[in-house]
């Protein structure tokens, strides 16, 4: 029998390190490719499920695992091999790497950032290289994967109860896919919920087939369709409530004027009626305000209390462990990418029937195309 091999447990910078490469695309659909299998390993998804999503054998599958595993992150990166051998040995492109990192005041320089020129003339100087060029530094460096980029600002906030509000929603994922039998009193039924919008009334940009210009132009040709521009918006937003019943593999959605706790609670007993009230059933959601009881306001709490339902909230600052997101990828592509709806009932009308197809047609290439690179729990 197969051994059964998972991913090590990853952490939410990691998740999001993870999710920016998938959602990126661009680079090596190598890393790409890597970076899927190691997330949908992370979710519980079984090595035979990852190698049938991802259009790949159950080995390849283990080999990217136990790499990312022992190596991490640069596990992901494919070394190609061949061609002139490296002018630097390995110790002094990690030393040169090193340096590069830091900054010219942590060696007494009187200079905030290194320029190739500096750099180049502080390596020779230091005795790291007996001598290099400064298009041969930039290539060392963009070969180790350094590049000269902007000091952002960042914010982070860490939940006290990420673990267990992370092992929570993968229980009750690998419960939805049939890996773990639930117990007495566990949810038998699991949907991913949240809000998609604002939906505006807008020339949303997209592609479109048209003719080619260049050596083929046509003189008699039609101009490309232009974007509208939208200098007012008097016609209000729309929100898309959601739901993806894990199970069955379908989407749910009502369309609402506002999102809040009375919304959001109508759309929940939708959800409820779905099944027989003796079926308990779990939500995974976030963690938006009109979500969680207050102190104030308990009607969340009471009325999951009083219909059998389970509120599973995903750690702060970790949309990406929700399942629905990559769902309203799918949706942004299929129906708003390149449209211009007159008015909020027909982009309302062109949704709703793009879900009656796709609940029709979840098999769908295309469609599985774009729902698994979005994929990141």
């Amino acid at each position: 029998m197969a051994e059964h091999v998972r991913v090590r447990e990853i952490d939410d910078d990691e998740g999001k390190r993870l999710l920016r490469i998938i959602r990126r695309g661009t680079g090596s659909v190598v890393t790409w490719r890597r970076a899927q299998m190691v997330l949908l390993s992370a979710q519980g998804m079984p090595v035979a499920k990852i190698a049938e999503v991802t259009f790949s054998s159950d080995d390849r599958v283990r080999d990217v695992i136990h790499n990312f595993n022992a190596d991490g992150f640069d596990s992901l990166y494919p070394k190609y091999k061949g061609g002139r051998p490296r002018t630097f040995t390995l110790p002094e492109r990690r030393e040169i790497k090193k340096i590069a990192k830091s900054t010219p005041a942590e060696h007494g320089l009187p200079f905030s950032t290194w320029s190739l020129v500096k750099l180049a003339d502080f390596l020779v100087a230091e005795g790291v290289v007996d001598d290099i060029s400064h298009e041969g530094l930039r290539i060392l460096l963009r070969e180790e994967g350094v590049s000269f980029q902007r000091v952002k600002t960042w914010k982070t906030l860490r939940d006290p109860d990420y673990a267990t509000k992370k092992a929570r929603v993968e229980h009750l994922y690998a419960i939805a896919g049939g890996e773990v039998i639930p117990e007495d009193g566990e949810p038998e039924v699991v949907f991913c919920l949240d809000e998609f919008g604002p939906l505006n009334l807008q020339k949303h940009p997209g592609r479109q087939w048209a003719e080619c210009g260049g050596r083929h132009k046509d003189p008699d040709r039609e101009p490309r369709p232009r974007r509208r521009a939208t200098y007012t918006r008097p016609h209000g937003v729309r929100h898309l409530f959601a739901a993806y019943d894990l199970g069955k593999d379908q989407l749910y959605g009502h369309i609402k004027p506002r999102k809040h706790r009375t919304r959001f609670l109508e759309f929940c007993r939708y959800l409820r009626s779905l099944h027989l009230p003796q079926t308990r059933i779990a939500i995974v959601l976030d963690n938006f305000s009109p979500h969680l009881s207050t102190k104030k306001d308990t009607r969340v709490g009471d009325w999951a209390e009083a219909n059998n339902v389970e509120f599973a909230y995903t750690p702060t600052n970790s949309s990406w462990l929700n399942r629905i997101e990559a769902q309203f990828t799918a949706l942004r592509y299929f129906t708003l990418d390149g449209t211009d709806h007159p008015t909020h009932k027909a982009q309302g009308s062109m949704i709703r029937r793009y879900i009656i197809w796709r609940n029709g047609h979840a098999a769908d290439k295309r469609l599985r195309t774009v729902i698994n690179r979005a994929s990141v729990a």
